[in-house]
């Protein structure tokens, strides 16, 4: 059944809303003479077989051949004032639309030149309006599909979100940095954004940064750097991990208390368990091999194995171990051999 539109308008009462089709579904039957009325602060676009055609700005117009002479050509078919035609209107609004928010979906991964790979945060707000109502209409109805207002929020939105990675990416800076550079980032995401903003008829009027902040797992690895006073330096960071999870084991006690559990517990926290597991285990190696260096005090005269201080007999061939020789004076002992005593200066043997 033949929808015919002898009125052609549309009033938005909100006001945010970026484009309106009428009809809302399927092509809407109008004719030669149909009264078309478009409002301050809108232009309407003729919609045909996924092109725009003739626009319309704001007053009061009556349909006829001299003003849709795109559409009349499309169709190359003489209209009568009786002949209905086959076509979609597009209301757009072309009011600047302020304070638009826009943000990262999910966190950014980046290098950071002094904490190694972070994840990132972005928020903040920008305007925008529509430029070139019928460029518009064709990139983004024709070729996007996209006349929700949602929809067409969300595609600028990626532009911005995708400008910004690449601007990060590229200015290789500290996340500690980024704070005093909000300005800048913002004029460098607009700049870049710009051009694919004018590509489909809108104009990127302003764009800010609000925020560029650490996800809660980033934060709290900052947190603990920051704590031991050796932001920077990763081999302290590893050393000062390995300490305090060899303290919380011990705390702990029982199988928490054993280095596997120690081990766990670091994983499980920033992810770089395996290393402060290996300063763990080299400690340990460590203290269990420096008691065995100090006490090897006394070499055998026959095979030359190092005893621990005090043995009479080697522990390898058993031959018998020189005895310190006393100071005569102060009684001090010294070693084998020793001419003057280590202690006063005395003369031996």
């Amino acid at each position: 059944m033949a929808r015919i539109f002898d009125v052609i308008e549309y009033l938005d009462p909100s006001g945010r809303e970026i484009v309106h089709r009428i009809p809302e579904h399927g092509s809407g039957d109008f004719r030669l003479g149909s009264q078309l009325i478009v409002r301050e602060s809108q232009a309407a676009v003729f919609f045909r077989d996924g092109k725009a055609l003739d626009t319309f700005g704001p007053g009061r117009h009556t349909i006829s051949t001299a003003n849709i002479p795109l559409l009349v050509n499309l169709l190359s078919i003489p209209f009568s004032g009786q002949t209905p035609f086959k076509a979609e209107v597009y209301f757009v609004n072309m009011t600047e639309f302020l304070d638009q928010k826009w943000g990262t979906p999910e966190p950014i991964p980046l290098r950071d030149k002094e904490l190694g790979l972070v994840r990132l945060r972005a928020f903040g707000t920008y305007s925008m309006q529509v430029a070139d109502p019928q460029l518009f209409v064709n990139k983004i109805v024709g070729a996007q599909g996209l006349y929700d207002t949602t929809q067409i929020t969300n595609f600028l939105r990626s532009i911005i979100v995708s400008k910004l990675i690449d601007l990060l990416g590229e200015t290789q800076t500290s996340l500690f940095d980024l704070p005093r550079l909000y300005e800048e980032i913002g004029a460098g995401v607009r700049a870049k954004a710009q051009d694919d903003f004018a590509n489909t008829g809108i104009a990127l009027k302003t764009l800010y940064v609000s925020s560029i902040s650490p996800t809660e797992e980033t934060a709290k690895a900052i947190d603990e750097r920051a704590a031991m006073g050796a932001i920077g330096n990763m081999q302290a960071y590893i050393q000062f991990k390995a300490a305090q999870a060899m303290g919380d084991a011990a705390k702990a006690g029982g199988e928490a208390g054993t280095l596997a559990g120690a081990g766990v517990g670091l994983g499980a926290g920033v992810g770089i368990g395996a290393a402060m597991a290996g300063a763990i285990t080299e400690a340990m190696k460590g203290a269990r091999e420096q008691p065995t260096t100090t006490a090897a005090a006394i070499a055998c005269p026959q095979c030359g194995t190092a005893n621990p201080a005090g043995a009479k007999f080697c522990n390898n061939c058993g031959a018998k171990l020189a005895a310190t020789a006393a100071c005569p004076n102060c009684g001090h002992e010294n070693p084998p051999g020793a001419k003057f005593c280590n202690n006063c200066g005395t003369k031996l043997g």
